[in-house]
């Protein structure tokens, strides 16, 4: 039952941790907008990241996680590394994204949910004393949950695309 419990956690700490820069966008609008990678370009010609990593989302995804865990019983500490490893599962992301020559913001189903989900999981691991079998549980449950969640954020005006 305690796994059950730190699972029901964690997954809304990630939840926090990838909706927190939408709520930021909306509030602070273009402000700390600046592009993670400053529009730097790799090897073969395309952005880094793209426009949509921010140092807004950034700060707010780590921010409100670190914020957020203590109400669930988990060290600061440990939210903000939720909130770290999931903006970095997304930076990789649009990393491969742009790559595979795909625009920001585009859709890439599976690309877009297991890194920010199974980073930050394996991130905390040792410190919370995760199994692999829980934190494939809740990648999938992440997976599962993100994409209705995205179109209900789309609804409501925090999402500009409904994925």
């Amino acid at each position: 039952m305690d796994q059950f419990w730190m699972s029901l956690r964690l997954l809304l700490l990630l939840a926090l941790a990838n909706t927190a820069p939408l709520f930021a966008k909306r509030w602070l609008g273009t402000r700390w907008s600046a592009a993670l990678d400053g529009g730097a370009r790799f090897f073969d010609g395309r952005p880094l990241l793209g426009p949509s990593k921010t140092l807004r989302g950034l700060v707010a995804s780590i921010g409100a996680t670190a914020l957020g865990a203590p109400a669930l019983g988990l060290p600061w500490t440990t939210g903000a590394l939720i909130g770290a490893g999931a903006m970095l599962g997304d930076a990789l992301s649009s990393f491969v994204k742009r790559r595979l020559g795909q625009s920001p913001s585009s859709r890439a189903t599976g690309l877009d949910q297991i890194p920010e989900a199974l980073l930050p999981l394996l991130a905390v691991q040792a410190s919370l004393g995760l199994t692999l079998w829980q934190i494939a549980a809740i990648t999938v449950t992440f997976f599962a949950l993100e994409i209705p969640l995205a179109r209900l954020f789309h609804n409501l005006g925090l999402r500009e695309r409904p994925y």
